[in-house]
């Protein structure tokens, strides 16, 4: 990923639309405004993306329990409030700070420090990057629901905001030793999805499943549905919504035919995974699965997301054909290893941002397997999932071992039968449901 935008790329546009002699009588140059229509493109960007959080935030509520809800919603606005402060702290210093051996930043924490030229777009920037940051911790919070402290959770979205995603991110957009291979992850399929999926599965294997979740004769999960697809299916589309921003955002130029591109991938990709996870659920289970829907929309933009720039419209709807029915079967496989994940976080977001990461080494128009590219670029994409997946794996076995080790993890029995709610933040989500 580009971190220093080109600022002439509007400059003849805005000449013709407003005259030269107009900037001269006000005193507001060429660059001046042209630097003031990217920082507005990636203000809009950097909205959108914030607005994914209330997406997150709705698809929890909606797909678990209602005796869970506000406990849901708080774990959801901490992670964006604290998030943005632990990575204006310490995350984007050790993400694009001065590196060290190519593994992590050194310098420009709390925004301080000379690597950005000040005329550029540092403020926009870090605002934007500090929206994928609470991205990645946001989603361990589905895969965790409904039997994790609050506590505990807090201490996972510093950790994950200050630490495990920064040096992620300096590995690769920070122009460490992964980006250094040739690895490409245009929007952050591994960077953001894989890792925030990688962490999540950790966190669920720590805490084991949720009371009644699998058989205690045969073995086999049982479904626990939530109290509303209406809040999930909005929170899916709050989602979809955001993530033209979140890709588009990405172009981080005012280049027009690439922001349409990334626009148009997107959107084929995000639909060929609702579409194909609605049928896949039909023709296996007899009926159309409205949730696994909508986890095959989430599925199919998260397969586009590493290569939304790179390959062709017609690769982007097989990406998200392919993701549609692999969120489907990977949501069957975690429940057969006896891995809880009450929204499909995991297979949403590690498994398919997986799979859009090899994507780009398979169908990338240039440099990929399919197009005549050899396998240079596939083995560099594998290397990075491999080194990614390693670090967020360990770091996160750390994290989620001391807070078990401390008894500080689970909630007890007696609260994960009554609710998360009234146990740990003392109000029910619906009131009146709970009083009646």
């Amino acid at each position: 990923m580009k971190r220093l935008l080109k600022l002439g790329v509007v400059t003849s546009a805005l000449v013709v639309m407003l005259g030269a002699p107009a900037y001269a009588q006000d005193g507001i140059s060429v660059e001046d405004l042209a630097l003031a229509t990217i920082v507005l493109y990636l203000m809009v960007a950097t909205v959108l993306v914030f607005i994914m959080h209330a997406g997150f935030a709705m698809l929890e509520a909606g797909f678990t329990r209602s005796k869970n809800t506000a406990n849901i919603i708080g774990k959801n606005l901490m992670t964006i409030s604290l998030g943005i402060l632990v990575y204006y702290a310490i995350g984007w210093g050790l993400m694009y700070g001065e590196q060290v051996a190519g593994l992590f930043g050194t310098d420009n924490f709390f925004l301080l420090g000379d690597t950005y030229d000040p005329d550029a777009t540092l403020e926009i920037d870090f605002a934007f990057q500090a929206m994928f940051a609470a991205t990645a911790a946001t989603i361990v919070s589905g895969a965790v629901a409904e039997r994790m402290k609050f506590g505990a959770y807090v201490a996972v979205a510093v950790v994950m905001t200050g630490l495990i995603y920064p040096i992620v991110g300096a590995w690769t957009w920070g122009g460490g030793w992964v980006d250094a291979l040739g690895f490409a992850d245009f929007a952050g399929s591994t960077i953001v999805h894989m890792t925030g999926g990688v962490a999540a599965l950790v966190g669920a294997a720590f805490l084991g499943p949720r009371i009644g979740k699998f058989d205690p004769k045969t073995g086999k999960a049982r479904g626990i549905p939530g109290p509303s697809i209406a809040l999930g299916a909005l929170g899916t589309l709050l989602l979809f919504f955001g993530w033209f921003g979140f890709n588009g955002g990405s172009v981080l130029e005012l280049d027009g035919e690439l922001i349409g591109f990334v626009i148009v991938t997107t959107a084929l990709a995000g639909g060929a995974g609702g579409t194909a996870a609605g049928i896949y659920t039909r023709l296996t289970n007899g009926k159309w699965d409205v949730a696994m829907t909508a986890n095959g929309i989430l599925a199919g933009l998260v397969g586009i997301t590493a290569g939304a720039d790179a390959v062709s419209f017609n690769m982007a709807v097989l990406v998200g054909l392919l993701a549609g029915v692999l969120v489907a079967l990977s949501v069957k496989m975690f429940d057969s290893l006896k891995i809880d994940d009450p929204v499909g976080a995991i297979s949403v977001h590690g498994t398919c941002g997986i799979l859009g990461t090899l994507w780009v080494g398979l169908a990338a128009t240039d440099g990929g397997l399919f197009f005549g590219g050899g396998a240079a670029l596939l083995i560099s994409q594998i290397i990075g999932i491999v080194g990614v997946a390693a670090w967020v794996g360990v770091a996160s076995a750390i994290l989620f071992g001391t807070l078990k080790a401390m008894g500080q993890l689970r909630v007890s029995e007696e609260e994960e039968i009554e609710g998360l709610d009234v146990h740990e933040h003392g109000v029910a989500g619906y009131p009146e449901l709970a009083r009646s």
